[in-house]
């Protein structure tokens, strides 16, 4: 009992050291981490016979889930780190499980650059988004609203053919 005390004073110690001095970046970071960690286990979950699968006909395949999510990565993150999306028209394009899951994760490796970047400092600085001026924090928030959106749709899809969403599971 003694060591779990001694364990989680360590986990929040390290926790608020990490925060202090950038409590709202490495919150939103952390979300952000959440999702990425959700939307790629899930992508690697569904097997590739799924990708192809939709509960409707007027709704996304898993795998053009997938393809859009990776586009949006892109046009959040290319908005907070300068200039064009370096990849575009994923959802579009790429129909295997290999080659979704790949772009996914490749997207995330660029976004990773935009949120490891942030501080709180910055977070205010305007970039434009949507035709708009926007706080960089904000842009990043989006992105994280938009990927836990198409998360849940992910998770409906594996529910459907009976497999447990990564965010379910251990429970």
């Amino acid at each position: 009992m003694r060591k779990l005390v001694l364990l989680l004073i360590s986990a929040t110690a390290t926790l608020v050291a990490q925060t202090a001095g950038n409590p709202l970046s490495t919150s939103t970071k952390g979300l952000y981490t959440m999702a990425k960690n959700n939307l790629t286990k899930a992508a690697d979950k569904m097997p590739e016979e799924n990708y192809a699968f939709k509960p409707t006909p007027d709704v996304r395949s898993f795998g053009q889930l997938v393809g859009h999510v990776a586009d949006a990565n892109y046009m959040f993150c290319s908005a907070v780190i300068g200039g064009q999306p370096p990849v575009r028209g994923i959802e579009k394009s790429k129909t295997s499980k290999a080659d979704l899951s790949q772009a996914l994760k490749d997207s995330f490796a660029y976004c990773d650059k935009a949120y490891d970047g942030m501080t709180d400092a910055a977070a205010a600085t305007p970039v434009k988004f949507f035709g708009q001026e926007r706080p960089i924090l904000n842009v990043l928030d989006f992105n994280n609203m938009h990927d836990y959106e198409h998360y849940g749709n992910m998770v409906t899809y594996l529910r459907l053919k009976g497999l447990v969403p990564p965010s379910s599971e251990g429970r």
